[in-house]
């Protein structure tokens, strides 16, 4: 055979190949009946390893009530749940067997069944318009044990390539979603409801990296967008965008478990507002938190950017914590170090209707968060604060689980930080819906502080607007406080010192500062 005529032949076979269109199968090709009552899992799972056999290709779903066990997802297939189609969870534990987990992970302690399954895969999908729903409260939680018996409704593990668009997910007995160990994640457009059971997560990306969230709605009663890193990979470059968040608890997070830590992660033009049901299995109705940064099991929290978010109704807007629960993510290591939190930027952020409460930020007495950064916020509080509790000792509680109500009232109605190096408020707008007493802003060992632009509400009879505590290097500048009978600033603390203050407008106080009588006279500056 001549040359070109063998290039020519290898040419139409691997065309051949590679032009062929992928496999597509209707799981009732494969005997599944889709009436809800006879068991499909076997049939679904034929159509997906016989696509898988075939080189790659989709599962169909149609116009059906389709009852499932696990279901094993391939690498190369797609399981494509079309409008008028339901996945229904079966309600016996029985169809659920435990999965070999290839990952050390904390919840591998705890959860290791699940709906629809998959570990090492590449290149699989879950689309299409339909609905996946897990008949969640079919598996009660047993007290003694709470975690177990509860199957997640997808569960994926060290998977890469991974696309999940368009599906309805609703009522699992666990998280909704838990991506563990994976890669190149895609969840775009999906519409997630969950309150049947406890710990009713929305998604959970869990030490993954290189992962995109967008447009989706994510209605829970447990945190509703969350990432974690159960075991010592981080989880990093995640981009979660143009969501809509409702939760009885913390609507978009980080943490609680942090081994592996959070690198790189930007979240952008979502909407948090608390969900319209108000039965609660955790949390509160209105939603304990919009968005939690928890630093609580050791590693590095660093680069994170959070931009262009509308916030209403929730308990509390904001909520930063350097913890030191120190739980390992395996029952035989040892408790890990306190971690490192660091380098977070938080940008047009406007909430209404808030609790009164506060927001706090928080690190540990010789562990400080290290440069935050918060700009263009407009928050409205309910109000509601007393001048006693302006004087408020707030407890450490490193050991304690991290959550935005574990302080109790603050003593600031807006913020209250705590060791923290490098802290900067630019352009901060702090309203009272009813009269409150308290200071604006509250911070206590804070080293190298700017506030820039601070516009906080006072009310006859309150504390100073903001009140600093063994604050070091501290600039505040472009201020125009109104509290014609009261003091803006009060600076307490033996360690206070080289407090700036210049090209402020007091003229609407009684005075600018006053000084606790353990300060030095020459701690504060006035230009």
């Amino acid at each position: 055979m001549k040359a070109a005529q063998a290039t020519a032949l290898l040419a139409t076979c691997f065309g051949a190949l590679f032009d062929a269109p992928a496999l597509t199968l209707n799981v009732r090709d494969c005997g599944a009946a889709g009436d809800g009552l006879q068991l499909d899992t076997q049939a679904i799972q034929t159509a997906i390893d016989r696509c898988a056999g075939a080189g790659g290709g989709t599962v169909l779903l149609q116009n059906g009530r389709f009852l499932s066990g696990t279901l094993h997802l391939r690498s190369h297939v797609t399981l494509q749940i079309e409008s008028g189609a339901v996945l229904l969870g079966s309600t016996n534990l029985a169809d659920y067997p435990r999965l070999i987990p290839g990952l050390r992970s904390y919840t591998d302690n705890y959860v290791n069944q699940s709906l629809i399954a998959g570990e090492n895969l590449e290149h699989v999908g879950l689309a299409g318009d339909g609905l996946v729903d897990g008949q969640g409260a079919a598996f009660p939680r047993n007290r003694a044990r709470p975690y177990e018996n509860r199957p997640f409704l997808i569960r994926l593990v060290n998977c890469r390539n991974v696309r999940v668009e368009g599906l309805r997910l609703q009522n699992s007995a666990m998280w909704m979603q838990h991506y563990l160990g994976c890669e190149r994640v895609r969840v775009r457009g999906i519409q997630v409801r969950n309150f049947c059971n406890a710990n009713n997560d929305g998604i959970d990306l869990d030490g993954c990296r290189d992962c995109l969230v967008s447009q989706c709605v994510f209605e829970s009663d447990d945190d509703g967008i969350t990432l974690k890193s159960t075991f010592e990979r981080p989880c990093e470059s995640i981009t979660i965008s143009d969501c809509i968040a409702r939760s009885h608890c913390n609507a978009i997070k980080l943490g609680t478990e942090s081994n592996g830590g959070f690198k790189d992660i930007t979240i952008a033009n979502c909407v948090i507002s608390s969900p319209a049901e108000t039965n609660t299995i955790y949390g509160r109705p209105r939603g304990t938190s919009a968005i939690s940064l928890e630093l609580v099991d050791g590693g590095r929290l660093e680069r994170i950017a959070i931009n262009n978010i509308t916030i209403q109704g929730v308990t509390v807007p904001l909520f930063l914590r350097l913890g030191d629960r120190g739980r390992p993510f395996q029952k035989d290591l040892p408790p890990p170090p306190i971690g490192t939190f660091q380098d977070v930027v938080i940008n047009n952020i406007v909430a209404s209707g808030v609790g009164p409460i506060g927001c706090s930020i928080t690190g540990q007495p010789g562990h400080p968060l290290e440069n935050i950064l918060l700009s263009n916020l407009a928050f409205t509080f309910e109000g509601g604060g007393s001048i006693a509790r302006a004087a408020v000792e707030v407890p450490e509680l490193p050991k304690q689980y991290p959550e935005s109500t574990m302080f109790g009232e603050l003593p600031a109605y807006g913020f209250f930080a705590r060791h923290v190096k490098g802290l900067r408020f630019s352009n901060i707008s702090l309203r009272t819906s009813s009269p409150d007493l308290r200071h604006a802003i509250v911070l206590d060992d804070v080293e190298d502080l700017a506030v820039a632009g601070l516009d906080a509400q006072g009310w006859p009879g309150a504390a100073p607007s903001l009140k600093l505590v063994q604050v070091r290097r501290a600039l505040v500048t472009g201020c125009q406080p109104r509290a014609e009978d009261g003091t803006f600033l009060h600076v307490a603390g033996e360690a206070a010192r080289h407090i700036t203050l210049t090209a402020n407008d007091f003229s609407a106080v009684r005075q600018p500062f006053t000084l606790s009588p353990e300060v030095a006279k020459d701690a504060v500056t006035l230009k």
